[in-house]
């Protein structure tokens, strides 16, 4: 019989070890599923993938030089006034 690995997670430890001493057969948790959240429409997704694909683009070819650099350095200000 394989020994399987014991999770990080110490809850899901706690689990596996009551039903080990219970006698209860261990199954599987699923892994990154949300139970209670609805299938996403493929067309709506696709739509804002799209969108979010051509958003930055479309965004910087809107803009002037000037303001591309007023945003860029404003960036840049927040970026190095973080304390450490």
């Amino acid at each position: 019989m394989k020994k399987k690995k014991l999770s990080t997670d110490v809850n899901v430890n706690a689990f596996e070890i009551l039903k080990a001493a219970t006698g209860e057969p261990t199954e599987e948790p699923p892994k990154n599923k949300k139970v209670d959240q609805p299938e996403k429409n493929p067309a709506a997704v696709a739509l804002g993938r799209l969108g979010g694909l051509k958003g930055g683009k479309a965004r910087a070819a809107k803009l002037t030089t000037k303001q591309r650099k007023a945003i860029a350095k404003e960036a840049a200000r927040a970026r190095w006034s973080r304390q450490k």
